[in-house]
Order: C-alpha cells, then structure tokens, then sequence
C-alpha cells in the first residue's frame, strides 16, 4: 500500500530540512590602517626623495608613480570588498530562494487535496474489512440463535477460560498417572518382572479405562440431555457403555490381580475363566480394593470430562464460533478506529509542524534581508573609509615632498582624492515582502485549519459509518432481529 499522506510527508520534509551554510560575519570588511600602509609602501621617504628631485614638475597635472600605487592600492582594496559583497548577496540569494515558499504554499494547497483523498481511501479499505467480518457475525449469530430455538434454550452456554479447560486436562492427565501407579503397585505382587511390570500391565488398563471414559464423556453421554429423543437414546447408551467399561474393565484387572497370583504363565485363559465361572468371587481384599479404586479414578475422569464442555451437546462449540466472530470483529473495528485516529493525529501534528516552520522561515526571510541591507550599508561605509585613508596616504607623500622641494609644488597637489564609488545594489526581484509573506502565511493557516477540520469530520463519519454495520447486520436475541 502506499504510504498516507505522502504529499503532506513530501512537504514536511521539505519545511524542515536545513538550507544554509553561512554566517554573517560583523566585520565583513577589514578595515586599512593608513600609518601602517605609509610606512609599508615608505611613502615619507619617498616623498623625501622626490621633492629633492623637484619631482613631480609643477607643470605635472595627472599623479606621479607614488600616487598612483596609492591610488591602485585603494582601488584594488575597494574592488576586494565588492567581491566579498557580490559573493554575500550571492549566498543571501541562494538562502532566499530555498526558502521557496511558491513551491511551499503550492505544496500545502496540492497536500490538502490528496491528504482527505488518502484518509477517505483509509476508511474505504477499512470499511471494506468490516463489511465481511460482521457478515460473518451475523451468519454465526443466526446460527446460535436457531440452535438456542431449535432445541429451546434460554441461557448462555457455559464456555470454560483456557486456564479453566487446561487444568481441567491436567486433572485426568493426574488421573491416569496416579491410577498407573496405584494399580502397578497392587499388581506388581503377582507380575514376574516386579514393580516396573506391574507398572506396565496397569498402564494399559489405566489408559483403557480413562480413555474410554473421557471419549464417552465429551461425545457420547451428553446426549442424555439433547431434546430429540433419538439423541437421548445415544446418551443412554454412553451411560451403560461407560458402566460397562468402568465396571467391567476393573473387574478384569482385580481378576487379573487374583490369577496372576497363581500363576505366570497363561494368565489370560485364567482371567476369562474365573469371569465366566465366578465373577464376583475373589479370595483377597485387596482385588476388591484394587476394583474400588478403579472405579473411582474412571468415576473422576468422567466428571472432569463433562465439565470441560456446555452439558448440552453442540451448544458450545455454536456459542465458541459466535464468540469468536464477535471479539474478531470488535477486535478489528476498535484496531480500525485507533489507527484512523492515528493518522488523524499525526497528519494534524506535522500540518501544524509545517505552519510552526514557515512562521519561521519568515523570520528567517527577514533576518536574511536585515542582513543584505546592513551589509551593503557597511560597503558604502568601506568606501568612505577607503577614501580617507587613500586622502591621507596621499597627504603624508606630498607634505614629505613639499618639504624637501626647492621649487613649486604642482597644482594637482592641493586637489583632494575623488574614489570612484561601486553601487551595492542587490538583486530583489525575487524578494518577499514581510507584508506578503505574513499574508501567504495566513491563508496556507487557514487552508491546513481547513484540512484538519475536515479530516475530523471524515473520522466521525468512519466512526459513524462502521458502527452503522451494526444496523445493516444486526444481531439477535433469542432468535430475534433487534429493532
């Protein structure tokens, strides 16, 4: 299936991932100290020597050598800082436009459209799961109900825990184990091989006896109760056929008991003997003990064998498969509306997630503005300072060279230095006005508020629309429809 809400993930991805690399500096442009450059470009000393040599002329109007390496050096400072500012516009750019909010706001309008389409798919799908389980409900319902009226029942059937049945289990399992080793030890007397063949012979009479008691006891003998009279007979019939088998088969084994006393060999032959001949007779009491004791266990065997099911035959496994349809349908309706809530909840989290991180994209947007403005402001600044100290360099040279000239200064002497000045003029086609941002903003807030609200009321509906298969299959009571 396809993951939900996948233009909503697509654009709270898109909101929070990181854009930008760069920090704005406070100084971006280094600032020139004109004593230390004097004395670098050792513009006293050459004015010195030059004014010695009345240089330049006084007829000279454009700079001598001297001025013009000042000159250049300031002009390659001012270019260096226009670079440093083309090269922040450029990233100041570069962040404003993946900031991207037409691509954003396109997002939240196409993510509101297929964003309900996908949470009504979801509920489509669900409802679809629905619709078979509780026909299936329905069916076992109807079932139960024409069992209960077919054969006039009025109470709930009497289903045991699995706690209750394993245990009930265990006690015949107890059953069969202790009634071996009672038996092995009364029989042990007489068996050639001890206790372990005692053992051995009474195990197989114990299984006998237990078995046959608890095969009776769960599909034969309930039927004593069944309201068709055919049924009834059966169950009569398990009545005496676990009589014969508790009785008989102990009457055998304590028989047994008193032959193999005798003898060991043909022990078989001697039993049947004694059976036809004088069954009720048996010279030790502990063969009588020994019967009683059987008896008893197959006593108890059958009565843990009866309460394991409903007395009534049929009615429990009927009831177990109504049961069970129930708790699956309920089971998967509640699991449906928890994930309906689910994805309600988390598609309404990263809407407002995604309205939390536009808000501060536009701040965002501002600072990176803020910072164009001040950057290109401090450039201007730049070249007012690169003007000076181009205006003072110039003047140490040429106080040096009047001091030392025997002749008059040129006339381009007294002029002051005009920079040539660079425009700091970013590119703003492309800009937001806080003033639009703040409104896009608004109105993507009120389309996701818009979006949310309606997918609450989709899940009320689905909520709605599930429980309305309780009408359109709706349960019975006693064999009839509910109004």
């Amino acid at each position: 299936m396809a993951p939900r809400f996948e233009a909503l993930n697509r654009l709270f991805e898109s909101v929070r991932e990181s854009n930008h690399d760069f920090r704005v500096t406070t100084d971006p442009f280094p600032p020139l100290d004109p004593d230390k450059l004097a004395k670098t470009m050792e513009l006293p000393r050459k004015g010195a020597e030059n004014g010695k040599d009345n240089r330049p002329v006084q007829a000279s109007q454009a700079p001598d050598d001297v001025e013009q390496a000042v000159i250049e050096h300031i002009e390659n400072e001012r270019h260096e800082s226009y670079q440093i500012l083309e090269d922040n516009f450029h990233r100041f750019a570069t962040r404003l436009r993946n900031l991207d909010f037409n691509a954003h706001f396109g997002l939240i309008r196409q993510a509101n459209i297929s964003s309900l389409t996908d949470f009504k798919a979801e509920v489509a799908s669900g409802r679809d799961e629905l619709f078979g389980l509780r026909k299936s409900l329905k069916e076992a319902d109807e079932e139960l109900a024409d069992f209960r009226e077919a054969n006039e029942l009025k109470r709930v059937a009497r289903i045991k825990s699995p706690i209750s049945t394993a245990v009930k289990w265990l006690v015949i399992a107890a059953v069969l184990i202790i009634e071996t080793v009672v038996n092995g030890i009364y029989l042990s007397e007489g068996n050639e091989q001890g206790l372990i063949g005692g053992i051995g012979v009474a195990f197989g009479f114990a299984f006998v006896n237990v078995a046959a008691t608890v095969v009776l006891a769960l599909y034969v003998i309930p039927n004593v109760v069944h309201r068709r009279r055919g049924w009834n007979l059966v169950g009569y019939l398990g009545v005496c056929g676990w009589l014969f088998v508790a009785v008989g088969l102990n009457f055998v084994m304590a028989h047994y008991r008193e032959a193999s006393g005798d003898t060991f060999t043909q022990v078989g032959a001697l039993v049947m003997g004694r059976l036809r001949n004088a069954p009720f007779t048996m010279d030790d009491m502990d063969s009588w003990i020994l019967f009683a004791t059987g008896l008893v266990f197959s006593t108890v065997a059958l009565v843990e064998a009866l309460l394991i099911r409903d007395p009534y035959p049929g009615y429990a496994g009927v009831y177990f498969r109504y049961a069970t349809a129930r708790k699956s349908y309920v089971d998967h309706k509640n699991h449906l509306i928890e994930t309906l809530q689910g994805i309600r909840d988390d598609h309404n989290l990263k809407l407002e997630t995604v309205i939390r991180d536009l808000v501060k994209r536009r701040r965002e947007a501002a600072a990176i503005i803020d910072s164009r403005t001040r950057i290109a402001n401090l450039f201007t600044e730049h070249q007012n300072h690169l003007e000076s100290a181009a205006r003072k360099l110039l003047t140490m040279y040429r106080e040096a060279n009047r001091e030392t000239r025997t002749e008059p200064e040129p006339i381009h002497f007294s002029s002051q230095y005009m920079m040539e000045r660079r425009k700091a003029v970013p590119n703003t086609g492309e800009d937001w006005s806080d003033q639009d941002l703040a409104e896009g903003i608004k109105s993507a807030q009120a389309d996701i508020q818009e979006q949310m609200r309606q997918i609450g009321q989709e899940f009320a509906m689905a909520v709605d629309a599930y429980h309305q298969l309780d009408t359109l299959f709706p349960e019975t009571i006693n064999g009839k429809a509910q109004a």
